[in-house]
C-alpha cells in the first residue's frame, strides 16, 4: 500500500468513473467498494499504472477544478492521441494538452521529449517549442520539434 494516495470526490459517480480509468490505462485494476448505508457505493479503491486512488462519493458539495490535474507522461504520440481520444469522450478541450474528462477531473498529456524541447540546449528553439505548445489543444510531438528545429 502507498503511504499517500489520491482521494477523488464525486457525486455518485465513483465507481463508475473508476470503472472507465481502469478501462483506459492498461495496467489498472479495480479494488475494493464499500458500500454506504444506502445501499450505494461509498468508496471505490481503484489503481492506475501503479497508482492508488480512492473514488469517495461525497455528494454535490465540491467539484473538480484546475488547480488540481493528473498528469500522464506519454512516450509517443501514439500514446498521448490514445489517452486523449478515450478521456475526451463526453469532456472537454483545454489547452497546452489539458483535457476535462466527462467527470471533470483534470488531466495533462506530457509527451516525455518535451523537457528535452522546452530546455534543450537552443534557447530560442526552447521558446519556438513553447510557442507552438501554448497554441496547441492536444500536444504534437512532431510539430513542437518542428518548431524546436526551426522548420
Amino acid at each position: 500500500m502507498q503511504k499517500i494516495s489520491t482521494c477523488l470526490w464525486f457525486d455518485g459517480q465513483a465507481a463508475e468513473a473508476a470503472h472507465f480509468y481502469t478501462s483506459v490505462f492498461d495496467d489498472s485494476s479495480m479494488g475494493k467498494i464499500m458500500q454506504g448505508p444506502d445501499g450505494k457505493a461509498l468508496t471505490v479503491e481503484f489503481e492506475i499504472e501503479g497508482r492508488q486512488f480512492m473514488g469517495l462519493n461525497g455528494g454535490p458539495s465540491f467539484t473538480f477544478n484546475e488547480a488540481v490535474s493528473l498528469v500522464v507522461n506519454c512516450d509517443s504520440q501514439e500514446e498521448v492521441d490514445r489517452y486523449w481520444d478515450a478521456l475526451l469522450v463526453g469532456g472537454q478541450e483545454s489547452q497546452c494538452g489539458w483535457l476535462k474528462d466527462k467527470f471533470g477531473l483534470s488531466w495533462q498529456f506530457v509527451p516525455t521529449a518535451m523537457s528535452g524541447l522546452l530546455s534543450g540546449p537552443d534557447p530560442a528553439g526552447a521558446q519556438r517549442a513553447m510557442e507552438a505548445m501554448m497554441k496547441m489543444r492536444k500536444l504534437d510531438i512532431n510539430v513542437l520539434q518542428g518548431a524546436y528545429d526551426g522548420d
